[in-house]
């Protein structure tokens, strides 16, 4: 037989046995240097049956230890080829084809990587197509891409730019973007992308303004426009080390003429780019991204919402922003989507166009901050929609500020008769230390809207869900589920995670996440916490495993998609003649109606003549739009004293909103005594609370460990001691309800009768926490042998006690061990031992069910029992994976009906294992971390 042919049958036979073990999911990528168990997911059960069907394809025994040898189908095709067999050619005509490969695979670790890769394989395809709104188009192919990328770097390096040094980016919406930015990275430097400004106008205001990130990230040269060429020696006189301004035409032709010389090798661990929050000119931070950063984030993007090569994106997102610049871009570079491009000016103008744009070009995916929503709500005219059809627009991502509830269903509603369903639109979260996505709802739910009580979230932080018929809830939107190999967590003011409902810091930690802020050690000390956590410096809580965003910690406004910092307006306005320095607050307050919110600034003034004052709130207007290129939303007046300070004389901004919020900024003030004992009680109240609350759990915490170092001994000593099995079962279950009581857990069992009658039964549950063989010890009958990790039995008490209770040890990393173990299980059953198995296998911090391990139905097919399906719930609250921590709350049991297995082999078990994890899912009350994937309905409809 032909190396290609056996290699064909081969992929195909674990294509197949993939798309089996991942029903309605889009299987892994299959490869000869895949890893059997890391990417494909092939356990010691999996493994078996893959040899079982090679050997049966090819008419060949592989040697035994290949079971637990191999690493690779690699490995697999140098054993077959030594085996020397051949299949029948009828398979190799029924073998499926290798899928084309239009995403970029996990081999490549750079962007100039991932952009060789598609120019090498189809370099006339094309990856951009930019409709500047003129009724031109200008395409970009990817060898193109390549070709003018390498030029660009040619002419870097002819500049003598080092490996390392950063180049600045100020250019508008373009295709000539793309290779400035990649000829950068290709030359060795670090591109830091600013945002152009936005009109002739403001060109000099604007560079005096970017030359604090210029000066912050330096820059050696500056790419920008030729309208910035008259102004570069003012540049250079601000920031010494800039040697150059250019033109991307000047670098282009350089690059043209320049010999050919070898650049410089890129790897993963080197800087990708600076990215700095637009807006951010008073103390700009500057997040550091590597190649693998980046590559990692958006792999998981691909997981998390089903990136495909056939998708189109539509976007009209700034690329200096990392929506834009990343997830619209590099998302579509690396998947090898098609992008359609407007500028930012384009929509905004004619929000129409966007619309249009996803009509026109059958556009499948496409994101914009809540705002835009809201614009094509109230902007759109019903004329500009005529023979729209959006009933291709699969994926509509909401992020980058608030995502408002209001907006979610107006847009819905609005262009649901033009084919847009409700459930295409994704709320989602993330942050540029993150690279850019962190969290992202589950592919196929609409949005999910919690209606909390008011009184008890403002008071403490408690979300509960608000009453029916209240009418003052607060709304908030779930941003979804961590993506995968990405975790959150909620910690309160004591750097203790919270459990679920309760609001505070949220905090991430992911192969994405940035190792801090360039050039700033003492901002990267106040990012990073212990154990590789990250304060994305936002309050959420997590509520069903989902998490929802409260407010931001920090003081950022988001007006319009932008990011606004107040500091340096505030310093601007406090120079007017007029007001009064350094009592000037801005912020920002929540406008429903707009999906985004609007611009305050408070200035306190002793100016009492209106025509003073109105012209000073004019200087006011003037300077705003002068320093951060829009208006106010409101300006107020106030006089002396207004503006609310700390004791060392800091703006209180939250104070000021919620004065303002609340219609009180500026009245009269009470007498000093009034106010201290105002400010005494209101500073009191929730600082006893706070004291209060974590003085009990505290207590409760110790109280727990107390009881269990109580019971430990006469626990072991029983179980020990006592003759029988059975008696040693109904101790332990006894001792366990008792501690339960003592420690006032509130455990709840429902559906006990569905494990009556004397037939042995496989029983599977789910794993939340270290506490739930106690619980299930405590609440199930003492007829079940609970199946464990053998690793358990390496201390020699834990032994004994596991062993007199009759557990049953399987071995989870040897494939042969861990065959022979399931064989007797299997026999266990069959001589009428009920066996309990933790089908997930492990369990994590972060509330989700993992995929189910095939182990206790191959056991359950192979003995004939049936399966009862056990759902636990709270005890991930109760003792949360990686602290020590216990806390009080309730733990609940739900036992569903029996399944009975429907044969004895393969199928069989693959059947029962999916009916028994959906009856899980459905009462466990967490969400699928293995969500099912619409790969194979929407390849059936191409």
């Amino acid at each position: 037989m032909r190396d290609l042919d056996r290699e064909a049958v081969l992929l195909g036979t674990m294509r197949e046995l993939a798309a089996e073990l991942r029903p309605g999911r889009r299987p892994p990528r299959v490869s000869l240097d895949a890893a059997i168990e890391r990417d494909l997911g092939f356990g010691s059960l999996a493994r078996a049956e893959l040899f079982r069907r090679v050997e049966r394809a090819f008419g060949a025994r592989l040697p035994d230890g290949l079971l637990a040898g191999a690493e690779t189908p690699r490995d697999l095709l140098r054993a077959l080829a030594a085996a020397g067999s051949a299949p029948d050619p009828a398979a190799l005509t029924a073998a499926p084809l290798a899928e084309p490969a239009e995403a970029a695979p996990e081999s490549t670790r750079t962007l100039p990587e991932v952009l060789a890769w598609h120019a090498e394989r189809h370099p006339e395809r094309r990856h951009v197509l930019f409709e500047p709104g003129d009724g031109t188009a200008e395409e970009l192919t990817y060898g193109v891409l390549r070709r003018r990328a390498r030029a660009m770097a040619a002419a870097l390096r002819e500049q003598l730019l080092a490996p390392g040094e950063t180049v600045a980016l100020m250019l508008p919406t373009g295709l000539e973007y793309f290779a400035c930015f990649l000829g950068i990275q290709l030359a060795g430097g670090v591109p830091v992308p600013i945002y152009p400004p936005a009109r002739p106008g403001q060109l000099e205001d604007h560079l005096r303004r970017q030359a604090a990130i210029l000066r912050t990230a330096g820059c050696v040269t500056l790419i920008a426009a030729p309208e910035v060429l008259p102004l570069a020696r003012l540049l250079r006189a601000m920031l010494p080390a800039l040697r150059e301004v250019v033109t991307p035409a000047r670098l282009a032709a350089a690059g043209d003429a320049a010999a050919a010389a070898p650049l410089p090798p890129v790897a993963e661990g080197d800087v990708a780019f600076l990215q700095f929050t637009s807006g951010s000119t008073g103390d700009p931070k500057g997040v550091v991204l590597t190649h693998a950063n980046l590559l990692a984030n958006l792999r998981a993007i691909g997981q998390g919402i089903e990136l495909l090569p056939e998708d189109v994106v539509v976007s009209w997102l700034p690329l200096y922003h990392d929506m834009g610049l990343i997830g619209t871009w590099m998302g579509s570079l690396y998947y090898g989507m098609p992008l359609v491009l407007l500028p930012p000016t384009s929509f905004l103008a004619r929000p129409a166009r966007w619309l249009q744009a996803i009509s026109r070009h059958r556009g499948t995916l496409s994101a914009a901050p809540n705002f835009a929503y809201e614009l094509c709500v109230r902007k759109v005219d019903d004329g500009e929609l005529a023979g729209l059809d959006l009933a291709c627009w699969r994926l509509a991502l909401n992020g980058a500020e608030p995502v408002s509830p209001e907006t979610l269903r107006r847009f819905a509603e609005r262009f649901a008769p033009l084919g847009f369903r409700a459930a295409a639109m994704k709320p989602v979260y993330g942050l540029a230390e993150c690279s850019l996505a962190l969290c992202f709802p589950a592919a196929e739910a609409p949005p999910r809207i919690d209606a909390v009580a008011r009184a008890p979230f403002a008071r403490d932080g408690r979300a509960l869900p608000a009453a029916a018929g209240d009418p003052r809830p607060l709304r908030f939107v779930s941003c979804g589920l961590p993506l995968p190999g990405h975790e959150v967590r909620i910690v309160g003011a004591d750097g203790r995670e919270l459990p679920e409902r309760r609001e505070g810091r949220l905090e991430f930690r992911a192969p994405s996440a940035t190792s801090g802020y360039f050039g700033n050690p003492a901002a990267t000390a106040r990012l990073v916490r212990g154990g590789g956590w990250l304060d994305s410096g936002d309050l959420a809580y997590v509520a069903g495993g989902e998490v929802f965003v409260t407010g931001r910690v920090k003081d950022v406004i988001l007006v319009a998609g932008r990011n606004l910092y107040p500091q340096e307006l505030e310093e601007a306005v406090g120079e007017l003649p007029g007001a009064r320095k350094g009592c000037v607050a801005a912020f920002g307050r929540p406008d429903p109606a707009a999906g985004t919110e609007r611009l305050v600034v408070v200035a306190e003034t002793r100016e009492a003549e209106e025509p003073a004052r109105e012209g000073l709130r004019e200087a006011i207007r003037r300077t705003t739009v002068d320093l951060l290129g829009t208006p106010p939303d409101d300006v107020v007046l106030a006089p002396p004293g207004t503006v609310p300070k700390t004791s060392s004389g800091k703006l209180r901004r939250t104070a000021a909103r919620e004065l303002y919020l609340r219609g009180r900024l500026g009245r009269r003030r009470a007498a000093p005594a009034v106010q201290l004992a105002q400010l005494a009680w209101s500073g009191a109240r929730p600082q006893l609370a706070r004291w209060r609350r974590r003085a009990g759990e505290s207590l409760y915490a110790a109280w727990a460990w107390l009881l269990f170092g109580l019971f430990a001994a006469p626990a072991f000593l029983g179980v020990c001691l006592l003759p029988r099995l059975r008696w040693r079962r109904r101790f332990a279950r006894r001792a366990g309800r008792l501690m339960a009581r003592l420690a006032g857990i509130r455990l709840a069992v429902r559906g006990l009768e569905h494990l009556g009658g004397a037939r042995p039964r496989v029983v599977v549950a789910n794993h939340q926490s270290y506490l739930d063989a106690y619980v299930l010890t405590a609440a199930l009958p003492p007829d079940l042998a609970f199946v464990a990790k053998r690793e358990l039995a390496g201390n020699p008490f834990a032994r004994a006690f596991l062993a007199r209770l009759g557990t049953f040890l399987v071995e989870r990393f040897d494939p042969q061990q861990g065959s022979e173990d399931a064989g007797r299980a299997v026999a266990a059953v069959r001589a009428g031992e009920s066996l309990l198995f933790f089908a997930e296998g492990t369990f994590g911090r972060a509330p989700g069910l993992l995929p189910f391990q095939l182990g206790a139905f191959v056991t359950a097919a192979e003995a004939g029992a049936p399966v009862v399906p056990v759902a636990v719930r709270g005890t991930r609250s109760l003792l949360r994976g990686e602290e020590w921590f216990p806390r009080r709350g309730a733990a609940e049991v739900i036992v569903r009906p029996p399944i009975a297995p429907g044969g004895a082999g393969w199928s069989a078990a693959l059947a029962l294992r999916d009916a028994v994890r959906a009856e899980v899912l459905a009462a466990c009350g967490e969400p699928d971390l293995a969500p099912p994937e619409r790969l194979t309905a929407r390849a059936a409809g191409r």
